[in-house]
């Protein structure tokens, strides 16, 4: 399915400039866009791939010339990456999901199935279940009992919901996500070494229970996930143990993320692959953690939180921070510790060759 340019200007918020009329069916990177696709340029570095490509139109940077460029159109985004999430959007078929349900899926007869969905091959939906109107579930998809989704939703194949989980509207859980399982949560009769380890600091003796049997302590709290959120492919959320964990509406989590059970996430976050965050820790609105971030159990991390990739949080953040390393310190000075660290042998060479010299030359004062 073709857009004339005029039409992708329009959905972009874009000006365009030149013939509006081209039709285009598909994107590509300059160098190698054919005669029908539009090339993505939305940087000067782009310009010279623009000649070893076959594309009239281009999206491009503000200020470019496009017809110096050889082009017969140009779209110009003053913001490259929004430009392009509007444009993948437009162009994005979605999921090949034939409307109906198939045969192989199993529903019990309590089960709540709204209109116009899809439900794919080898599903089984269990009693009580809601699944709203115009979702698509994919292949080999389990929904637990009393599960709720919301309106609009893409459950890709291989997910797993659990019991007492309820999603919102336009929720897109990527292949195998696993949400509502048990969280990891255990405990000894009487208190075991890592317990009391953490509060002497390891500096106390090795103190083994007379009973090191590890009870489960049940989750039944569900959890609760708002309206637009995206889960990545194997990502799990765990179930609260009384109360549900929850994840706030508009919030985007990558691949292979861990959410620990009665975690608290805000609104319009975003977790990086491998993120993980431990147990009962309330995140605010707006934070991004960065890839392989991991985050302790019972903190508090504020609203607009910025951590680098592979930074362990320890301890409560506050809002607006902007954390690296491990531990977590602020990003200033974490970089200023990193570059003195750097130095250090340099400076150790000179004081080494300083102390020799004074050796060597007995009786001379600097």
């Amino acid at each position: 399915m073709g857009y004339t340019v005029d039409y992708i200007a329009s959905q972009l918020q874009a000006e365009f400039h030149g013939d509006g009329d081209i039709v285009v069916d598909g994107v590509a990177e300059p160098g190698s866009a054919g005669p029908h696709d539009l090339a993505l340029a939305l940087t000067p570095a782009y310009a010279a791939d623009l000649s070893r490509g076959q594309a009239q139109v281009a999206v491009l940077w503000p200020g470019a010339d496009w017809q110096v460029l050889g082009l017969k159109a140009a779209i110009i985004a003053p913001r490259g990456r929004l430009a392009m999430a509007r444009l993948t959007g437009l162009m994005d078929p979605g999921p090949d999901w034939p409307e109906g349900i198939h045969p192989t899926a199993l529903i019990d007869p309590t089960a709540q199935i709204g209109a116009d969905v899809s439900i794919g091959p080898f599903c089984v939906i269990r009693a009580g279940a809601i699944v709203g109107h115009l979702s698509r579930i994919g292949a080999h998809v389990s929904i637990g009992a009393g599960a709720q989704i919301g309106e609009g939703g893409q459950i890709h194949p291989g997910v797993r919901i659990g019991a007492r989980v309820r999603i919102g509207d336009r929720v897109i859980l990527q292949p195998n996500v696993v949400i509502g399982a048990d969280g990891f949560s255990f405990v000894t009769a009487t208190p075991s070494y890592a317990e009391t380890a953490r509060h002497h600091l390891g500096r106390g003796p090795v103190t083994v229970p007379d009973d090191p049997t590890w009870h489960r302590i049940h989750s039944l709290g569900g959890v609760e996930i708002g309206d637009d959120v995206e889960i990545g492919a194997g990502s799990t959320v765990d179930a609260g143990t009384i109360r549900a964990t929850r994840i706030g509406r508009g919030t985007k989590i990558d691949n292979l993320v861990q959410v620990g059970h009665n975690v608290v996430i805000g609104q319009d976050c975003l977790l990086c692959a491998q993120v993980g965050v431990a147990g009962s820790t309330v995140i605010g609105d707006r934070v991004v953690l960065g890839g392989k971030t991991g985050v302790a159990d019972n903190l508090t991390i504020g609203s607009d939180v910025v951590t680098g990739g592979g930074t362990i949080v320890l301890s409560n953040v506050a809002s607006g921070r902007v954390m690296m390393g491990y531990p977590a310190t602020a990003m200033d000075s974490h970089i200023a510790s990193y570059k003195a660290l750097r130095r250090l042998p340099r400076w150790m060479s000179r004081q080494t060759a300083v102390s020799h010299n004074a050796v060597s030359k007995p009786g001379q004062s600097d």
